[in-house]
């Protein structure tokens, strides 16, 4: 089945479809209560390491925040399992310049109702700590922790993870692929009881790791074996709230803009199996936390690596 019938289905819509909840009701504050300051959390620098020295080998912990979650502590056993050491001298941080680019935006706060999201005409970030967050690889509140007195204006370095491709386009990840020029001969293996997603080359080598959400027991993951027909950048999402079983009644069709804020984030592997498919995600510290509606769910910088290592015809194995 096409791209966009398969789009009807599938969008890791954990938040898209949530309904609004009630706003919460303030206590009055006491008038000669003192103003609290709050204090930054201390990063942890080592974990910090670890998460950008995986990260740069392709075997991504999703999205980094100086926390030894399960999604790294995953990626760094595959990634010791398979040879790597951790003895990599890299440095984990790096000097960035905000530029007038990254400021000017356009930044918009993103509607949670399908209907207002359809009305824009693209979804893009929200903010600039968003923007940083994606290209960088980090949880937005991170870059305001590893820099505390920064202002976040045009011209000010900050200190960011150095991650391999936050300044190039996304290339196929270093390995021993048996023929760079023809990702056919890889395959995808997705693994529902550790959530994550493994690319291996003909000889069995590993050319990316990382965590995934996939299915729920709504909508589980379609166990066997598939082949991609189809990549998509920057998708468009037909929304259908009959194909949702926890979708608002009131809702109807919609066609959601292209944007890395939209449901399936800013890549879509079709696959042979119909109304499913890899993809990106608006929400990336969920990927692998949370359940989807079948599909699998990355971070978008995981999707875009993904998609550079696959074409028609690549196997894609769901395993249990």
């Amino acid at each position: 089945m096409g791209l966009c019938c398969s789009l009807f289905f599938c969008g890791a819509l954990d938040a898209a479809v949530q309904k609004p909840r009630p706003a919460k009701k303030r206590a009055p504050a006491h008038k000669s209560a003192p103003a609290r300051k709050t204090k930054t959390a201390v990063v942890d620098q080592k974990i910090l390491r670890t998460q950008v020295m995986l990260d740069r080998a392709n075997y991504s912990p999703g999205e980094i925040d100086g926390t030894m979650g399960t999604s790294t502590k995953r990626a760094l056993e595959a990634y010791t399992k398979n040879g790597g050491t951790t003895d990599d001298t890299t440095a984990a941080l790096v000097t960035y310049k905000i530029t007038e680019a990254d400021v000017a935006g356009p930044y918009a706060p993103i509607p949670s109702d399908m209907a207002d999201k359809a009305k824009l005409t693209a979804l893009g970030y929200a903010s600039l700590q968003e923007a940083l967050g994606e290209r960088f690889h980090v949880r937005p509140a991170l870059p305001k922790r590893l820099n505390p007195s920064a202002k976040f204006l045009a011209g000010e370095d900050i200190q960011v993870p150095n991650v391999a491709d936050a300044v190039q386009p996304v290339g196929p990840p270093r390995g021993r692929q048996s023929d760079p020029a023809n990702p056919a001969v890889t395959t995808v293996t997705v693994r529902k009881g550790t959530s994550d997603l493994v690319v291996t080359d003909g000889a069995g080598h590993t050319l990316m790791y990382a965590p995934v959400t996939t299915g729920s027991e709504h909508d589980p993951l379609p166990i066997g074996d598939w082949k991609v027909t189809g990549v998509q950048k920057d998708p468009k999402f037909h929304y259908n709230p009959d194909l949702f079983w926890d979708a608002d009644s009131t809702q109807v069709k919609a066609v959601i803009p292209a944007g890395p804020n939209n449901p399936v984030g800013v890549v879509w592997v079709d696959i042979s199996r119909p109304h499913y498919g890899l993809h990106g995600t608006p929400e990336p510290s969920t990927v692998g936390k949370t359940t989807s509606h079948g599909c699998v769910r990355l971070t978008n910088w995981d999707a875009s690596k993904l998609a550079a290592l696959v074409r028609p015809g690549t196997k894609v194995v769901f395993a249990e």
